[in-house]
């Protein structure tokens, strides 16, 4: 059987870490910024962790 393929919308959206969890960036910061306070926009400059509930299904997206 062939080997399964990477979904592509999923490994432009997601990263795994060194100890498996997947994070994603956070929605918000591309455009509308000027109303959006700096305290905001460096909350959403972060990346956060995706749902345990949501991460099994974007490891198995990503291949992992």
């Amino acid at each position: 059987m062939p080997k399964m393929k990477t979904h592509s919308g999923a490994k432009k959206r997601f990263r795994l870490t060194g100890t498996g969890k997947v994070m994603r960036e956070q929605a918000g910061g591309r455009h509308l910024l000027e109303h959006k306070s700096s305290k905001k926009m460096r909350s959403i400059a972060n990346d956060v962790e995706v749902a345990p509930a949501d991460a099994k299904k974007v490891k198995k997206l990503l291949g992992k």
